[in-house]
């Protein structure tokens, strides 16, 4: 079987996907592409979600601005997609749309490679910074793997909120503003930086400062261009232990490896690979 995969988005055109599906392709010994599959505001999204239905694909990725926008054209979506109310990952079966989210677990396999003795004790208090689709991916995931006491901040204290009422478990969540995050960002353990602030081309940018965070923390920003950002580099002056986020890239995309081909393919040498590619951009 020849696998035809690929990812939609705006704008993709310097995405890694394509690099990290023909490892993964090669790594499980299977024939197939994965293309880049862009689609601009210019254009009309269910006139090119037809073209691709023609294309005879076996799945694809889907990343900003259609996380959201994708899901009135699936034909079903697992129960973590559904919760969340995000997807990144379509499968086809059968000629139907099938609609999950790897984000979270993703991000969580990552955390989990690099930090097991912070993954073990659930009672550590986290912080999640941005409201977006990945921080509802990654909430969902921390609570449902036990952790107790994640609390989200935002500019928007609506969004927040959104994603607090996922939380259907004994633990608690508080909601705060970025003001509030920026006084108290001492307390947590672990503080997940989930938006696009910081990202390139505005890479000096910081949506709040990490220069408080306690040596003891792992700082974390889902951002991979550039590799290390302002937020890190000032949790990385404060003494913190940081994470970056190219990890996650991977994890999210070998779990959507694996939904697409049944395969579970090893990470590896790939996640240092990636991040020497990014350290030379």
């Amino acid at each position: 079987m020849t696998f035809q995969l690929g990812l939609i988005g705006y704008p993709i055109q310097h995405s890694l996907s394509p690099w990290i599906h023909q490892g993964f392709l090669t790594k499980a010994n299977l024939e197939g592409t994965y293309s880049i599959m862009e689609i601009s505001s210019d254009d009309s999204f269910e006139a090119e979600l037809d073209n691709l239905k023609q294309k005879g694909l076996s799945g694809f990725n889907v990343t900003l601005p259609f996380k959201k926008r994708i899901i009135p054209f699936l034909d079903g979506m697992d129960h973590h997609a559904e919760s969340i109310g995000a997807v990144n990952t379509v499968v086809v079966q059968n000629g139907k749309w099938i609609g999950y989210n790897t984000d979270g677990l993703g991000y969580f396999t990552a955390l989990k490679n690099k930090y097991p003795e912070l993954c073990a004790d659930p009672d550590i208090p986290i912080l999640i910074i941005g409201a977006g689709g990945a921080a509802r991916g990654i909430y969902y995931s921390l609570i449902t793997n036990g952790f107790s006491h994640v609390d989200i901040a935002n500019r928007t204290r609506d969004n927040a909120k959104s994603i607090a009422d996922l939380n259907n478990t004994s633990g608690s969540s508080a909601v705060l503003n970025l003001s509030e995050a920026e006084d108290c960002i001492r307390h947590y353990d672990l503080i997940i930086q989930t938006s696009s602030i910081g990202m390139k081309p505005n890479e000096e940018r910081v949506i709040v400062s990490a220069e408080g965070v306690k040596p003891s923390s792992v700082v974390s920003d889902i951002i991979y261009q550039p590799i290390e950002t302002t937020f890190l580099k000032q949790a990385k002056q404060a003494g913190a232990h940081i994470h970056y986020g190219h990890s996650m890239l991977l994890y999210q995309a070998q779990a959507a490896f694996q939904l697409w081909t049944n395969k579970l393919v090893a990470v590896g040498e790939m996640d240092q690979q990636l991040q020497t590619i990014l350290e030379g951009r």
